[in-house]
């Protein structure tokens, strides 16, 4: 990278060309190195990594990739390991996992708006809490 903006600025280019690295395609080149030197995974075969379209849950990453064996335990074993170790480190290229929020994701933030910890027990579908009689 540093090689193609140096040729831009001695070229006289614009510098909304260059060249920038971020943390998503830091860790996407992070995730194609991992697959690519990991022993369960078949090198010959197609291995890619890739961003999808941005959605408002935002930006999917694409892992497609054959694992050395065909048994569908050790398959799935690989599969779960490589995951865990993709969701651990994310942190560390400043990226975090989406998940849809529940109703415990707004539970302490119900208790913050009223003004009350929130002791109640939930019942009902629409997730109305429900407080216990005194």
């Amino acid at each position: 990278m540093a090689d193609w903006n140096a040729k831009l600025a001695e070229a006289g280019r614009d510098p909304v060309n260059m060249r920038r690295s971020t943390n998503i395609g830091a860790f996407r080149a992070y995730v194609q190195q991992y697959l690519e030197n990991h022993a369960r995974i078949r090198q010959e075969m197609t291995l890619l990594v890739r961003q999808l379209q941005p959605t408002e849950s935002g930006l999917p990453l694409e892992i497609y990739c054959f694992t050395a064996t065909v048994a569908w335990a050790e398959y799935e074993a690989i599969q779960a390991d490589i995951f865990d170790h993709l969701l651990a480190i994310l942190p560390e290229f400043g990226l975090r996992l989406f998940q849809q929020p529940s109703g415990a994701d707004f539970r302490p933030l119900r208790s913050n708006l009223i003004g009350t910890a929130d002791s109640g027990s939930e019942s009902g579908r629409n997730g109305v809490l429900a407080q216990p009689r005194q």
